[in-house]
């Protein structure tokens, strides 16, 4: 009989006894007396059909509590023993030129100009040869992926062979940073980062000239890149995939480079040339030599145009001390303004210009932002432009799925975030915008007077 029907009957049944009536409280402690019984029962005797749970691995592993310090220890060197394993699994130097050697030795006529080729044959007997350590990259999916329009079926082995360097360098720099990841998660924590560069900075010709004393301040610099951006949530910490996937630390190793052009060094922002200039920039703007910038100092900013409103904004939004910004606020002010292509510098930005936090821009926070470009414009003695046809403008440009409100996503998608927002938060920006036609027309003259010379 169904454990359902049993227990409906039993409850169903008049009581026996002196007492024939029981309170409400009996029968509910009798019934759920009862639903357990015949439910343990009816669970009982399936156990049978779910015996295969027993065979479930563990998946979950409690991380060691801050008092339990034999654990932790523990913990430490079997993760130090299992990157140590993993790199010696890597290809070093000896083994790298002789896959190399391999490799040509093999190589599949004839030769498209000065560039060896190896067709799939020749590539599986180098495979052979290479050894174990080389085995993951000799398969079909790998020549498949670098198989291109020869007409011979063959792959360049040059592309190849840098293929395998650039396989081997990502794992052995994956390594290297877990060795700074203190708590065995996968991410980086702004103190592991700084610990990390900062023990770098040896390594990297290119920073000889740093003084010492300047360390923590390029450290502090160059951590707040990979912050700004790859951690737009503002966590405190970055995943090592988020890092190696990224071009950031390709453009700090670049550093190695000891024959760097200045062009170079000017444009990489992990530079001694581009940290001093920020850095100095920084000094310039504190003339009350605090080592904090007030809204007044920081209004000074680039060609001092940017409206008193923006600026109001930052100082709302951002982190600041007794009212006043510190260089690791400044930092993300300065990376944001140079990079406002970049997503997650309009993501900083849109934050600013969204006053009612509503998660899209009206034609009131337009207004609200114009309104003191407008104002400088009369203080410059230039005729202001009508907020009308500058709304008109922007919403042609953004292209929003909602007529009436501009996201941020939609800023994105339009490919003109950076030039909506300058309009909006500096003067000499918006002059630029407005006068565009005519500085084209005259970089076009200037460049044909070069020419007629």
């Amino acid at each position: 009989m169904d454990w359902k029907e049993v227990l409906r009957r039993r409850l169903a049944t008049p009581s026996t006894g002196p007492n024939k009536k029981k309170s409400e409280q009996e029968l509910k402690d009798e019934e759920m007396d009862l639903f357990t019984k015949y439910y343990s029962e009816w669970k009982g005797g399936r156990k049978s059909t779910n015996e295969f749970y027993k065979t479930i691995p563990r998946f979950y592993y409690r991380l060691p509590a801050e008092d339990e310090v034999l654990l932790q220890k523990l913990r430490e060197e079997s993760r130090a023993v299992f990157l140590q394993r993993k790199s010696r699994e890597l290809l070093d130097n000896e083994e790298l030129q002789n896959l190399w050697f391999l490799l040509d030795k093999h190589q599949t006529p004839p030769m498209i100009g000065e560039e060896a080729m190896i067709n799939y044959e020749n590539f599986l007997k180098v495979g052979e040869k290479a050894g174990p350590k080389c085995k993951q990259f000799f398969t079909a999916k790998v020549f498949a992926k670098l198989l291109h329009t020869d007409s011979y079926g063959r792959i360049s082995i040059m592309q190849f062979f840098n293929y395998v360097m650039r396989k081997v360098w990502l794992h052995q720099t994956r390594i290297g940073l877990s060795l700074y990841d203190v708590a065995g998660q996968g991410y980086l924590r702004e103190s592991d980062l700084e610990n990390y560069i900062l023990e770098l900075i040896p390594t990297l010709p290119q920073l000889d000239g740093l003084e010492k004393s300047f360390y923590s301040f390029y450290v502090c610099t160059a951590v707040r890149k990979f912050f700004f951006f790859l951690d737009p949530l503002r966590t405190g910490k970055i995943k090592i995939q988020d890092i190696l996937a990224c071009s950031f630390l390709d453009d700090l190793l670049e550093l190695r480079d000891e024959e760097l052009s200045k062009e170079s060094q000017e444009t990489n922002w992990f530079s001694a040339p581009s940290a001093l200039r920020v850095y100095g920039q920084y000094l310039n703007l504190d003339k009350d030599h605090n080592g904090m910038l007030s809204k007044e100092e920081l209004s000074r900013y680039g060609t001092a145009t940017m409206t008193n409103v923006f600026l109001d904004r930052v100082f709302q939004e951002c982190l600041t001390y007794d009212g006043e910004m510190d260089y690791k606020t400044y930092l993300d002010f300065v990376l944001a303004l140079e990079n406002r292509k970049e997503p997650a510098a309009l993501q900083y930005i849109f934050k600013l210009l969204d006053i009612e936090n509503k998660g899209y821009l009206n034609v009131f926070s337009l207004n609200y932002f114009f309104r003191a470009i407008q104002e400088l414009m009369k203080i410059h003695g230039q005729d202001p432009v009508s907020f009308q046809d500058v709304k008109d403008e922007i919403f042609d440009m953004v292209k929003p799925k909602d007529p009436l409100k501009i996201s941020l996503q939609d800023l994105i998608n339009s490919n003109q975030g950076d030039t909506v927002t300058t309009i909006l938060i500096d003067l000499n920006g918006f002059w630029t915008y407005e006068n565009r036609e005519a500085l084209v027309a005259n970089d076009s003259e200037n460049s044909g007077d070069l020419d007629d010379t």
